[in-house]
């Protein structure tokens, strides 16, 4: 018999995984994006179906139980997606600075002819 937080995951995933297809079909992500988050909430639902298995790899890990080998390797996975966030918004910015400093030069040199 399913539990609630089995069903809510269930639930979860088909909802993020149907945004994500979506978006994959609008062309706002890639192929690679669209498995890679496909693998992340299909991975939830895996967790939450078998959450043994989740506890004997912390066990091999010497982690005490499976609930806190997710929770680092999702805080250390969740600080990696704010760095690559980071660095494209670094890009951006100077892409942007970039384009407004062109755009000056080329007024400037449009209103003395």
């Amino acid at each position: 018999m399913l539990t609630i937080i089995q069903i809510l995951a269930v639930v979860y995933v088909v909802f993020t995984a149907s945004r994500a297809i979506l978006r994959a079909k609008d062309k706002k992500i890639s192929i690679a994006e669209l498995f890679f988050w496909l693998a992340i909430w299909f991975g939830l639902v895996f967790v939450v179906f078998f959450p043994n298995i989740v506890s004997s790899f912390a066990d091999i890990l010497g982690i005490g139980r499976g609930i806190d080998f997710i929770l680092y390797v999702s805080v250390g996975g969740l600080f990696y997606l704010i760095f690559r966030l980071y660095v494209k918004i670094e890009e951006s910015q100077q892409q942007i600075t970039h384009l407004v400093r062109e755009i000056s030069l080329w007024e400037k040199k449009s209103k003395k002819k």
